[in-house]
């Protein structure tokens, strides 16, 4: 794994491009494969409070793996940023109205309830790269890692349950990691669900 900078950001930088590059077609069979992954996780299923992202970038669409979320009862919620640079979630519905963020990423205009981190049940994390062990490469900011560092001092699996999205091409044989970064306890691709905890 690239350990310098500058060997990141290339790498971040690659990755982000072959995902951009990949055609409609593409998009929409690893949504159908997505669903299949997470619906092999028994949580998914069953979590009351799931929180996910809004796909920009190329990133692997989750709309055709929500899809059952409403009538198994369960809540989706997207990210927001708030003033100190972390995430808390807000609850979204298809047809819900979104408006970019600073960053440009579309957040839910309704910001009535907001829930934090702590109080999700299950969240997918959109990635870069990952490597087997649970170890995200995402686009540098941080703002998953700061929302969710209490994880790392918690015996894993905990609340919520942390599950990378990303396409298979996206994993890297092992990923550095500093002292601040959250693992992921399962990592789904349009391929399979890796569990990263370990049998635990």
């Amino acid at each position: 794994m690239p350990t310098s900078p500058s060997q990141r950001r290339e790498l971040r930088g690659d990755l982000a491009q072959r995902r951009r590059d990949l055609g409609p077609a593409e998009r929409i069979g690893a949504a159908q494969g997505l669903r299949h992954s997470l619906e092999s996780l028994p949580e998914f299923l069953t979590d009351g409070k799931v929180a996910g992202y809004w796909a920009t970038g190329g990133e692997l669409p989750l709309n055709l793996a929500i899809a059952g979320l409403t009538e198994r009862g369960q809540q989706f919620y997207l990210p927001v940023i708030d003033s100190n640079r972390r995430l808390c979630f807000v609850p979204w519905r298809t047809g819900d109205e979104v408006a970019p963020n600073r960053l440009g990423i579309p957040e839910p205009v309704n910001q009535d309830h907001v829930s934090a981190p702590n109080q999700m049940d299950l969240v997918l994390v959109p990635l870069l790269g990952f490597d087997r062990k649970g170890n995200r490469l995402g686009f540098g900011g941080g703002y998953y890692d700061r929302s969710f560092d209490f994880l790392n001092v918690a015996e894993r699996p905990a609340q919520p349950l942390l599950v990378g999205v990303g396409y298979s091409f996206q994993e890297v044989k092992s990923i550095e990691t500093a002292h601040w970064d959250v693992r992921l306890d399962y990592i789904a691709t349009e391929k399979e669900l890796i569990d990263c905890t370990g049998g635990k």
